[in-house]
């Protein structure tokens, strides 16, 4: 369909069913010149039409049953032309009857062979695959056309010996999907062993770097047994060949520019080669072409070689292995440092996708949804080198949820910091401009050390990532530390210090240090949600026309305080190990709890005691003693580390309702497990369920049992509270 020449890389081979026909080829009698009756050779073939072009048969010299038709020849049906039997170390013994025929100009192998035994080359096709005039009687026809007359003809001749099944792999243009007809022409070729030699060294020398590094496998294996490139095409479109035919005396002239004369004969009468260069021949000099090659500008020095091309593994040897063998040759040096090669985009089920699975994702869809940020976060945070991504609804929906985080909570920060004063955040060029003493040279209480030191461990985790390419991972601690240590713990302990207007310089510390890392996390954040981290960006004070071009985010180490992310843990602990107790027993979050802590470690007792009013806020407690309550009647008693936590539920829980609740629950639960265990018992029902099914059911029995066995441990709490 595309009437052009091909590369083999270009052409994708497909395992189909099909005929494989078994033809006659009369011997022919020495003694006589003719067609024997008697003895002939039997041929397979896929392509029974071009046999028409065939100049031999061939068999293998190391079978003994044609060794004594060495020499000898046969008569080629329908063509009615003589051809010899040749002996060729290619032929299968074990395909077919062991005998080929040899069409030269219509199959790759044969073409060799005839190379070997200086056999004729006759074309029967033209570019249309409609047989030419070569093909005789068939001339006019389309291939397939033909093969149905030309199998016709063989049986009314009496050539025609039947037909089995067979599995084959066809040629397929990977750019109009049909099947490719092998076809002897003129085409132009590049000499590649020269430019590859070089190109082999370079990768192996580690000067390019693949990522992931089993690419580089591929990569040799492709160089390693690298063919000269046919780089003329048959098309209407691209870079013609710079090769001018003089009229004259038929000289080739090769030129950048139309010459003016022939430089053999004078003659004017010049008319330039029709073909086009291969797009990947104008694609592999990319690299320094564009950057005004082959004159020395300053963009060619300065661009030229770029530190890292991300691209897809399809096109390893199309372009990324093609660019660097010429950068090596033009330029003497190599077009980039590293090669990523990013992951094949899959379905949620790890299924390629493809229209006839109806699995495809159209990011255009997704975008219109959620917009572009989500789409990009998704992927980035899919992207494990060496790994195809899994995308499904599911992850995306996740990652709106996550930007609807950082919106709402940056308008949180927006807010908290509307009257604080500008010039101590306008007289810094944002963030970047701040050091290390004009944070330090800060009242800053343990929350906000805390905040900064983690801010900074992220910095170091995203640069670390990236570095190695793992953008999951990047984007993994940039989720964590915005939702988890950012939201879940310093806004809500800020607020603590935002709403208490008697204390005015804590809470412009607490101000400045919100703003602070906000600013740099969007900074942060932005290669991988450009737009919403604009946004923000310049509804806050900054320096600069764009969050764009800022200066990226480095890490400061000086910043990073590990001791004080362990005296903090300890608060944290309390208040989680209180959330989870009002969280199992469904307490109202306007009825707060009293607790008692008792605690074992004087530095751990410390902090707790300085960080009361956070405890109490974040995890709604009214008072808070610092002893044991021992077995006092009310109480539930839990632990962390080196601290017992007992929490006062009586004026907050109605126990008898809540163990008629558990009870409830737990009633309904059992009445389901049993259920499921009578159907499991049931062997109709094992018998014939789908296994699907059937492991459905063991797995909502054995979910009902943990589920059970929680419950069983509330309800003893709270019989023992009554106690």
């Amino acid at each position: 369909r595309c009437r052009t020449a091909i590369s083999d890389i270009e052409v994708e081979h497909r395992e189909k069913k099909a005929d494989l026909w078994d033809i006659k080829y009369p011997i022919i009698d020495p003694a006589t010149g003719d067609p024997s009756a008697e003895e002939f050779i039997i041929v397979s073939t896929t392509r029974p039409e071009t046999m028409l072009g065939d100049t031999a048969v061939a068999v293998n010299p190391g079978d003994s049953r044609y060794s004594k038709l060495k020499g000898r020849s046969v008569f080629l049906p329908l063509m009615e032309r003589i051809i010899p039997i040749i002996e060729d170390d290619y032929v299968d013994m074990e395909f077919g009857s062991g005998a080929v025929k040899v069409t030269p100009a219509h199959d790759p192998n044969d073409f060799e062979i005839g190379k070997r035994h200086s056999l004729e080359e006759i074309n029967i096709m033209d570019e249309d695959a409609v047989l030419n005039s070569n093909a005789g009687q068939y001339a006019g026809m389309d291939r397939f056309e033909a093969r149905k007359k030309v199998l016709e003809d063989l049986k009314s001749g009496g050539y025609y010996l039947g037909r089995k099944d067979h599995s084959s792999s066809a040629g397929i243009c990977s750019r109009c999907d049909t099947i490719v007809e092998p076809r002897v022409s003129m085409q132009w070729f590049v000499a590649m062993k020269k430019l590859a030699a070089p190109a082999i060294k370079t990768v192996r020398e580690g000067r390019v770097k693949i990522i992931p590094h089993k690419w580089e496998k591929i990569y040799f294996e492709w160089m390693e047994n690298i063919r000269d490139w046919c780089i003329s095409r048959q098309l209407w479109w691209g870079h013609r060949i710079p090769v001018w035919y003089c009229g004259g005396c038929g000289e080739m002239i090769v030129s950048a520019g139309k010459p003016e004369k022939c430089s053999k004969c004078k003659s004017t009468s010049l008319l330039q080669d029709e073909d086009v260069l291969d797009t990947w021949f104008s694609s592999c000099l990319w690299p320094f072409a564009t950057m005004g090659w082959p004159e020395k500008t300053r963009d060619l020095e300065y661009f030229f070689p770029t530190d890292v091309l991300i691209t897809g593994h399809d096109i390893i040897f199309f372009w990324v292995a093609r660019m660097i063998m010429m950068s090596l040759h033009f330029m003497d040096d190599v077009p980039f440092k590293k090669v990523f090669i990013n992951p094949l985009v899959n379905d949620s089920t790890g299924q390629k996708m493809s229209k006839s699975k109806g699995n495809v994702v159209d990011p255009m869809v997704i975008i219109d949804k959620n917009g572009t940020d989500v789409l990009r976060f998704t992927l980035t945070s899919l992207t494990t080198p060496g790994k195809n991504l899994l995308l499904g609804d599911e992850k995306i929906e996740g990652t709106r949820n996550f930007a609807n985080k950082i919106w709402n909570a940056s308008k949180f920060v927006i807010s908290a910091i509307g009257d604080f004063e500008q010039g101590k955040m306008d007289d810094k060029s944002g963030v970047s401009g701040i050091q290390h003493k004009d944070i330090m040279e800060m009242d800053l209480n343990i929350w906000d050390r805390w905040i900064i030191s983690c801010l900074n461990s992220t910095v170091g985790d995203v640069e670390k990532n990236l570095s190695r390419f793992n953008f999951s991972g990047a984007s993994r601690s940039l989720y964590n530390f915005f939702w988890s240590e950012f939201c879940d713990w310093y806004l809500e302990a800020s607020k603590v210090r935002l709403y208490n207007p008697s204390n005015g310089q804590d809470r412009g510390t607490c101000q400045f240090v919100l703003w602070y890392v906000l600013e740099k996390y969007l900074k942060l954040m932005h290669p991988f949600m450009p737009h919403i981290t604009e946004k923000i960006w310049q509804a806050i004070p900054h320096q600069g026309e764009s969050i764009m071009v800022g200066q990226y985010p480095g890490l400061d180490q000086s910043l990073i305080e590990k001791e004080t992310g362990g005296a903090i843990s300890a608060v944290f602990d309390i208040i989680g190990e209180v959330r989870k107790i009002r969280s199992e027993l469904k307490i109202n979050p306007g009825n707060k709890v009293n607790i008692c802590l008792d605690i074992k470690d004087d530095d751990i007792n410390k902090t707790v005691y300085e960080n009361i009013e956070y405890i109490r806020s974040l995890a709604r407690v009214d008072t808070i003693e610092f002893k044991s309550a021992g077995d006092q009647k009310g109480y539930i008693k839990t632990t962390t580390g080196n601290t017992d936590i007992y929490i006062y539920i009586l004026n907050a829980v109605d126990i008898d309702l809540e163990i008629k609740r558990i009870s409830d629950e737990m009633a309904k639960i059992e009445a389901g497990m049993a259920k499921s265990a009578k159907k499991l018992k049931n062997p109709q029902f094992i018998k014939n369920a789908p296994q699907e099914i059937i492991a459905k059911e063991k797995n909502r029995l054995k979910q009902a049992g943990q589920i059970s066995e929680v419950l069983s441990g509330e309800l003893s709490k709270m019989k023992n509270i009554k106690k």
